[in-house]
């Protein structure tokens, strides 16, 4: 029991020394205003870093990584067509790629596939 305590007051104590090492070490670089600017090449910044971007954009890069997933899940379905019963592999993948065309046909049909309106 002994050990334990004596375990869990170092652990305490070496978590609280670095903390404060952390703290300390922080309040220096945290008030150069140089590092603190969004550009670190010598310049001051003509406007802001945070400009906002396109929702269309946004949206288009979601619909790549969901069929970019859909790659990935429909390659291992392929390669286990020889260990499965033909009708369910063929029942599984046919569900898999109707969901995928009906979500496909819901975003060209609500304008998300439109680049400019």
């Amino acid at each position: 029991m002994m050990m334990v305590m004596i375990s869990s007051i170092m652990a305490s104590a070496m978590a609280l020394v670095m903390m404060t090492l952390c703290y300390v070490t922080s309040k220096s670089s945290s008030q150069d205003r140089e590092k603190m600017s969004p550009f670190e090449c010598g310049f001051n910044p003509k406007k802001s870093a945070r400009t906002p971007f396109s929702i269309q954009f946004f949206l288009l890069a979601v619909l790549f990584l969901i069929f970019d997933i859909e790659i990935a899940i429909i390659l291992p379905i392929i390669i286990t067509m020889k260990m499965a019963m033909t009708s369910k592999w063929i029942l599984t993948v046919t569900l898999f790629i109707t969901l995928l065309i009906l979500g496909l046909y819901h975003e060209w049909k609500n304008g998300m596939l439109e680049w400019a309106k």
